[in-house]
C-alpha cells in the first residue's frame, strides 16, 4: 500500500502542473529547467548506482555471477525497448518525449501572461487545441503506466528508494500537466475541464502500477523481481535522456540543466552514503 501511495502521489503531480498553468502565478522556466535536470540526475544516478546493482545481485542468487550479471543486462535494455516501442508508435506532435517546443512554450505563455481569457478565435483553430490537449493526455496516460510499474516495484524493493523515485518522477510530470492543461483551457475556456482532464492522465501511473502488480505477481519469487527491477533501471534512464534533458534545455540554458542535474547526483549520491 505504501508503494501504490508514493505512485499515485508521482502520478498526480500532472495536477500540480495544471494548477501552475491555471491559477495565473507567474512562473519562472529557468527553476523548472534546474529541476527537470535534478530529476534527471537522481534517476540516472539511483538507476545505473543502485536499482541495476540490486538486480544483479538478485539475479546472481538464482543464476550465478556472470549469467546473473547478463540477466540484469538483457532486462536493463528490455526496459528501455519497452519505451522506445511506445515512443515508435506515437505521433511525434503529440508525443511528450517529442514534442518539447510546444511545451517550453506552454510554460513559458503562463510565465509571460496573466492567464487572460481565450479569445475568441476560430472554431477550427480551438477544435485543433482541444484535439491537441486531449491526444497530449491520452498518450502522457500511456506513458505513465511503465513509469507506475517503476516507481512501485522500487518502492517495494526499498521505501526509502521508492520515495526518491516518486520525487524525481513528479517533478517530470509537472510539465506534462502542463502541456495537456493549455490547450484544452484555451480551447474549451474551461479551467475545470483542463484541470480534470490532466490530472485524469496521473491516475495512469498507479492503474500501471496495479496491472503491473496483478501480472507479475505470481512470478515474483524466483529471478523475476531482479529483472523487473533491471528494467525499472532502463525505463528511467530512458526517460532521463529522451525526456528530461533534452526538456531541461528547452526551458532554460545548457549549463542549468547540467547544474541541476549534476545536484541531484550529488543528492543522490549521499542519501545512499548516509543510509548504508
Amino acid at each position: 500500500m505504501r508503494a501504490l501511495l508514493l505512485t499515485l502521489m508521482a502520478g498526480l503531480a500532472t495536477g500540480a502542473g495544471s494548477f501552475i498553468a491555471l491559477l495565473c502565478k507567474r512562473t519562472t522556466p529557468r527553476f523548472l529547467s534546474v529541476s527537470l535536470g535534478f530529476s534527471a540526475g537522481v534517476m540516472i544516478f539511483v538507476s545505473l548506482v543502485e536499482l541495476f546493482n540490486d538486480a544483479r545481485e538478485q539475479l546472481s542468487l538464482h543464476w550465478g555471477l556472470q549469467w546473473g550479471y547478463f540477466g540484469a543486462i538483457a532486462g536493463f535494455f528490455g526496459g528501455m525497448a519497452i519505451i522506445a516501442i511506445i515512443d515508435h508508435f506515437v505521433p511525434s506532435e503529440v508525443n511528450p518525449h517529442e514534442a518539447r517546443e510546444t511545451e517550453a512554450a506552454a510554460y513559458e505563455a503562463t510565465n509571460t501572461q496573466a492567464c487572460p481569457y481565450p479569445s475568441p478565435g476560430s472554431k477550427s483553430h480551438k477544435s485543433k487545441l482541444l484535439r491537441t490537449g486531449m491526444l497530449t493526455a491520452l498518450v502522457i496516460g500511456l506513458h505513465n503506466f511503465p513509469e507506475g510499474i517503476a516507481t512501485f516495484f522500487a518502492s517495494m524493493q526499498d521505501i526509502t528508494l521508492g520515495v526518491t523515485i516518486a520525487f524525481a518522477i513528479a517533478i517530470h510530470n509537472i510539465p506534462e500537466g502542463i502541456a495537456v492543461s493549455v490547450p484544452i483551457y484555451y480551447a474549451t475556456g474551461s479551467r475545470k475541464k483542463a484541470f480534470w482532464l490532466s490530472f485524469a492522465s496521473g491516475l495512469s501511473e498507479p492503474v500501471g502500477a496495479i496491472i503491473g502488480y496483478l501480472i507479475l505477481q505470481p512470478l515474483i519469487g524466483g529471478p523475476t523481481f531482479g529483472i523487473v527491477l533491471a528494467a525499472v533501471a532502463g525505463i528511467m534512464i530512458y526517460i532521463s535522456l529522451d525526456e528530461l534533458l533534452p526538456s531541461a534545455r528547452e526551458f532554460g540554458e545548457n549549463h542549468l540543466a547540467m547544474a541541476g542535474l549534476a545536484g541531484g547526483m550529488a543528492v543522490m549520491a549521499l542519501s545512499l552514503a548516509l543510509g548504508a
